[in-house]
């Protein structure tokens, strides 16, 4: 007779022999790891997907994409050409030239205008006084002769300051404008006043002289000087204004 406690002791021994083998530890491992409940299903294709290495793919830049670093303009680009851009040693010199002589003529330009002044002022003082038919009151010797003089002295400082300005040398392809043209205009007014008064005071002196009052075209001579001051004083104001007394020092 088979007692019932040998045959459950028959099987529990089968069933320890079968967790003892590695075979089946293995499989249980595997399972376990798969089916965990702290590592989600999607975390195990996302290491399965890094694992393998990823496709390249052949991207080619669009033909009308903005670059990613935009140069700036070229001097090209602004209309400049490399023989624009290369020194002229030659056309230097010559502006610089120009500005120097230039300089001298704004210099002796202001000066000049000092003497002109006081020869306006004296001008009453050697003129005679008097009507025709009538005694002719006759200026001083002291009187004529600073006239004079200082009528030569604005005469040779005015045409020292033309020369200046007129022997300059020229600048191809500049133009002139504005305040510029204003004072040249002036010139063509100044410049004749400055060499008709001294003729037309030699003219009244002599007639002076002779004991006569200036008439004539002589009797012209305070008329055209006051002119020819007055223009001369516009060209000046028209290039210098506001006048810069210490316009020689450099700044």
């Amino acid at each position: 007779m088979e007692m019932p406690w040998a045959r459950l002791s028959f099987r529990t021994a089968c069933f320890a022999l079968l967790l003892a083998s590695p075979t089946f530890a293995l499989g249980q491992a595997g399972v376990s790891d798969s089916n965990a409940p702290g590592v989600p299903a999607a975390q195990t294709s996302a290491a399965s997907s890094q694992s393998s290495p990823p496709a390249k793919t052949n991207q080619q830049p669009l033909p009308n994409a903005p670059s990613a670093a935009p140069q700036e303009p070229s001097l090209g680009d602004l209309g400049i050409t490399q023989q624009q851009m290369q020194a002229n040693p030659a056309l230097q010199a010559r502006l610089d030239k120009r500005t120097e002589m230039l300089k001298i003529h704004q210099r002796l330009g202001l000066i000049t205008a000092i003497p002109m002044v006081a020869d306006l002022i004296t001008g009453p003082m050697a003129k005679v006084k008097g009507r025709n038919g009538q005694i002719i009151k006759m200026p001083t010797q002291a009187n004529i002769d600073l006239h004079a003089a200082l009528g030569s002295t604005t005469a040779g400082l005015y045409f020292s300051t033309a020369y200046f300005a007129i022997f300059a040398p020229r600048i191809p392809g500049t133009h002139k404008r504005g305040a510029i043209r204003v004072h040249e205009a002036l010139a063509f007014v100044h410049g004749p006043g400055m060499i008709l008064t001294p003729i037309l005071g030699a003219m009244a002196f002599k007639q002076e002289q002779d004991g006569e009052k200036p008439h004539g075209i002589a009797a012209a001579h305070g008329a055209v000087a006051a002119i020819t001051a007055l223009s001369y004083g516009a060209s000046i104001i028209a290039v210098s204004w506001p006048i810069h007394l210490k316009f020689w020092e450099k700044k």
